[in-house]
């Protein structure tokens, strides 16, 4: 049967609180995007989801069941509300857009279950998608706890999916897994079950019905666990799991528990085509809005950095005033400073190098084991992070000294406690007024909005995995075309981009037109360059030039066109300057012309790969662009 209503039924469901009919029709602004909601003959709430009148989410579950209260079956619609406009303007400090405009028809639709109990499910539709969350109004000073989630997301079983799998807890390398570091099946049916056995990470892309469809999650407070998808037979869907057993803090809660009222994270389903995914904010047009705090000492930028090419033995004096001094050849305002920097540098000769820093216009980060007993990492300053005392001591000394940011590594997964444990570390860093970049860490689903200062986050399989074995390095060119689409959409990723030169023992694969172009084509706050000095040396002076003006707070960003593993190119802008980089990653080139309507400027330059290395080409608005990309390769241009 066709989920159309007549307009008749609309206006009538649109002029009363009351349920009059099943299934009841929320609708976004332009009618683009349609959820059926009802009830089903066992009292369960489910909902569809329609864009352009094609079914793209069938059947699915909605609700909650708590340790004391069952959210989930025996339901009763009280009311549904008519549709209200919500709209918010904000800013942000870095990203693919800084001022954003965010629009929504709300619905609230009022439950009860068997008790009498409520709970609400909001609903928010937007143009380019549906976010929901939960909500219980009453009050109670008692703990009550979440031990199931019912959501689900119901595709057709010919939709095509790009997921990365969940590692299981306590894996890997000094027991430090998860850490969303895992490599992406790609365009995989989506009753897939992932070898790890875990489930798959958000955000979760998938190719339905004419659509493309990514489900992730944002508004991740400190009352509730990061979440994972897991394939539910029972309900043939991909439902919302919480984490495994081992992902706390110490003696730290694992599973969602709170007072009431009581909110969870919101639900987010973007909907559209490629264009509507690569250029949509619904990760942070859904984030808790940013805290009061003093923004001024919030500068983004690129990063020199040793350790990705030059490891542990790097970290010393020397290296590390050599490496601020190619900052500042490079008119970058950081340089990164990483492991055990403690005992191989120490905290007198750090502040010298924070003085000769200055000098240079140029701002040391340094690193932090964030882990106390949840993993086995040997590398320090460790466990100085772990209660508020500590971190105050700690972030007190950093900021007397002239650190401008930290760099905390080694989380220990998604639990509530351990979620709480981030967003302590995000309120002291901003009362310390310290960038913060997180790695081997969980998504941040959207805090670098409610904490401006958080520049960056890991979670990605990334440069450091290609100087570390061949097999990794094999698949970068698909893994780079991959995450523009899937997890760089809405957080800042530290993948630590670009190498031109080699990489010691690794077979490099792609090109250096390739490399040249992710630090555009990746958002983060702060990028740390891989390449080092020695390296750079080597390349064109116009390689060099451009590489000393790349932004990192973006004004607008737009899809030219591509396709998830297979190749991408998108157009950023600052200060009316486009930058517009692509990269394939296929083994056979690839011609793409671009319409240079959209610039500001006249004239400009192309760089991409000719037969012995660099190629520089002039670019004029006047005519469209045709590019060949060749073969793992890549090219910017700047106009």
């Amino acid at each position: 049967m066709k989920q159309v209503l007549t307009l008749g039924i609309v206006l009538l469901f649109f002029t009363s609180f009351t349920v009059k009919s099943s299934p009841h029709i929320l609708v976004n602004a332009d009618k683009t995007i349609e959820v059926a909601f009802e009830l089903s003959p066992e009292k369960t709430a489910i909902y569809r989801v329609f864009y352009k009148n094609k079914l793209v989410i069938n059947t699915s579950q909605l609700g909650i069941i708590r340790e004391d209260a069952n959210f989930y079956s025996d339901l009763k619609v009280v009311a549904i509300s008519r549709a209200k406009k919500v709209n918010d303007h904000y800013t942000m400090l870095q990203g693919k857009r800084n001022e954003i405009s965010y629009s929504a028809n709300q619905y609230i639709v009022s439950l009860v279950n068997g008790k009498g109990e409520p709970m609400e499910i909001i609903f928010q539709l937007s143009k380019d998608g549906v976010a929901f969350r939960y909500y219980f109004p009453s009050h109670s000073k008692d703990i009550k706890k979440i031990i199931e989630e019912k959501t689900t997301y119901n595709f057709d079983s010919t939709t095509k999916s790009w997921l990365q799998p969940m590692a299981k807890a306590k894996t890997g390398w000094k027991e430090t897994n998860p850490s969303y570091e895992e490599h992406y099946a790609m365009g995989v049916p989506v009753l897939t079950q992932p070898e790890i056995g875990e489930g798959w990470v958000y955000p979760a892309l998938f190719e339905t019905n004419a659509a493309w469809v990514l489900l992730s999650e944002t508004g991740l407070h400190d009352k509730y666990c990061g979440s994972r998808l897991v394939y539910n037979d029972n309900a043939q869907a991909l439902q919302v799991t919480f984490p495994q057993k081992q992902e706390v803090f110490p003696n730290g809660a694992l599973q969602p528990e709170s007072v009431l009222p009581w909110r969870t994270p919101w639900r987010l389903i973007t909907i559209g085509t490629l264009s509507t995914i690569t250029e949509s904010t619904l990760g942070t047009d859904l984030a808790e809005p940013a805290i009061k705090m003093d923004t001024s000492f919030i500068k983004g930028g690129l990063a020199s950095w040793s350790w990705v090419l030059l490891k542990d033995e790097s970290v010393n004096y020397a290296i590390t005033r050599q490496f601020i001094d190619y900052a500042a050849s490079m008119n970058w305002p950081y340089c990164l400073i990483d492991a055990d920097w403690d005992t191989r540098i120490g905290v007198d000769k750090l502040k010298e190098l924070v003085e000769y820093g200055k000098t240079k216009k140029v701002k040391l980060l340094v690193w932090y084991n964030s882990s106390g007993s949840w993993n086995g990492t040997e590398y320090h300053p460790k466990s100085k992070l772990l209660t508020p005392e500590s971190r105050a001591a700690e972030f007190g000394r950093l900021k007397e000294i002239g650190i401008a940011g930290v760099k905390i590594d080694f989380f220990g997964g998604d639990g509530q406690s351990m979620i709480a444990y981030y967003h302590e570390l995000l309120k002291a860093t901003a009362k310390y007024q310290l960038l913060v970049n997180f790695h081997g860490a969980t998504l941040p689903r959207g805090w670098q909005r409610t904490y401006p200062h958080l520049l960056t986050t890991e979670a990605i399989k990334g440069e450091e995995f290609i100087t570390f074995g061949q097999p990794d390095a094999d698949k970068q060119p698909t893994h780079c075309a991959t995450i523009p689409f899937t997890r760089n959409v809405f957080d800042p990723m530290d993948f630590t981009p670009m190498v031109l030169d080699a990489i010691p023992g690794i077979t490099r694969k792609t090109t250096p037109a390739f490399e040249l172009a992710l630090p555009v084509l990746f958002l983060s706050g702060i990028q740390h360059i891989a390449e080092i000095p020695e390296g750079m040396a080597k390349m064109p002076s116009y390689v060099v030039d451009y590489l000393k003006d790349i932004p990192t707070n973006w004004e607008d960003s737009k899809f030219i066109e591509g396709y998830p593993g297979k190749y991408i190119v998108m157009a950023r802008k600052k200060n009316n300057i486009w930058h517009i980089v692509g990269i394939n990653a296929e083994n056979v080139a690839k011609t793409i012309t671009i319409d240079l309507s959209f610039v500001t400027q006249t004239n400009g330059f192309l760089i991409t790969d000719g037969e012995n290395g660099f190629e520089k080409l002039p670019v004029t608005k006047a005519k469209p662009l045709s590019v060949t990309i060749q073969p793992n390769g890549g090219f910017v241009v700047k106009i």
